[in-house]
């Protein structure tokens, strides 16, 4: 038992990383922990060699995590590209966890991310009592991974200024980082690279450059295609989550996550499943994730509040939440959703009734 909330992946699945690394009989890469293929095998599952059992960390297309896997093996780095809830981080954690063995390295782009917390900083303290040096240097996560040849990754890329997405052009293309201050230069060894994120709604934000989009291959994550698929999904993070939090899990999960996705894939869609009506959608994504929060918010309530028991009354306050983002025009997609269609659904009666009160 740990009092940690969230230990990184590399923690979590420890046992899985090992068991594919024993057996390992393919080359890897210079600089990484384990094969391409085993990479692979560890985000789709399967099984190791010896047998152990690989639980899938990505359900979706295959192909997608191949071509980011391969990028990685190149001197590209790797885009994540798509809309909010599409793994894109989770994707990104579990490739550096595979690859290097350390998922700890990340840069929380902002409006706010100069290029001191791009490249490194300085001890002010000792800089100023003894000037520029080594130890006087401050190594952000980039400089790091460049020192000890891993993966890097930068959390919505756009979201920080053009001039400082700049600043690693000559990392990406010369795998050093000058240090004019010492004279001095810092070399990338081998292994690493960078996991770039970015959101498909933020375009516009901070455009990349096309010096910087030249280095970069962009991998786009959809949301699930399928509605099995994301009821699957959605189903078994609930489950990884509800045990982690130590919540109870009622019977009936399946059944209301299938009823919550529903609702979402119908107003983000803009129609109903079978298409015979035609439907607004709101400004948020409804996405995957969002999906899995609503129903993690709903266990909560379940567990301490409604005797265990998981019900449209204790689901509808995070389902409000998560598709009223604009009180204004969001609510008049979600009035007219709820008379035009989950009205004339008796098995949706539970949801229309909580969900007209609160609105």
């Amino acid at each position: 038992m740990t009092d940690i909330l969230r230990l990184p992946a590399e923690t979590i699945y420890a046992a899985e990383l090992d068991a594919l690394k024993r057996k390992d009989d393919a080359p890897p890469p210079r600089g990484w922990a384990m094969s391409p293929k085993a990479v692979v095998t560890y985000l789709m599952g399967g099984k190791a060699a010896d047998g152990t059992p690989i639980t899938a960390k990505y359900v979706g297309d295959r192909r997608l995590i191949e071509t980011a896997v391969a990028t990685l093996a190149t001197d590209r780095a790797l885009l994540l590209l798509g809309v909010p809830g599409t793994a894109k981080s989770w994707v990104s954690e579990h490739l550096a966890a595979a690859i290097c063995g350390d998922s700890s390295l990340v840069i929380q782009c902002t409006a706010g991310t100069d290029e001191n917390q791009i490249r490194y900083g300085w001890n002010y303290a000792q800089l100023l009592a003894n000037g520029p040096s080594r130890e006087a240097l401050v190594p952000t996560p980039l400089y790091r991974a460049m020192d000890s040849g891993k993966l890097c990754r930068l959390e919505e890329l756009t979201r920080m200024g053009s001039d400082v997405q700049d600043t690693l052009i000559t990392v990406l293309s010369e795998k050093m980082m000058p240090i004019p201050e010492l004279n001095e230069a810092v070399y990338a060894r081998r292994g690493f690279n960078l996991i770039a994120t970015a959101n498909n709604r933020d375009k516009g934000v901070n455009e990349l450059s096309s010096a910087l989009k030249r280095r970069f291959n962009v991998v786009v994550l959809p949301l699930p295609d399928d509605m099995e698929e994301e009821i699957s999904i959605v189903t078994r993070r609930v489950g990884e989550m509800a045990q982690s939090l130590d919540l109870p899990a009622p019977k009936n999960v399946t059944e209301e996550v299938a009823r919550v996705v529903s609702i979402f894939r119908e107003l983000r869609g803009g129609s109903t499943l079978d298409g015979k009506v035609t439907l607004k959608t709101p400004s948020g994504s409804l996405s995957t994730a969002e999906a899995i929060a609503v129903t993690v918010g709903g266990l909560s309530q379940a567990a301490y509040f409604d005797n265990g028991k998981l019900s449209a009354e204790g689901l509808a306050p995070s389902l409000l939440g998560a598709i009223v983002k604009d009180p204004v025009q969001d609510k008049v997609v979600l009035e007219e959703y709820l008379e035009a269609v989950l009205k004339k659904r008796p098995d949706y009666a539970g949801y229309y009734r909580a969900l007209v009160d609160l609105v």
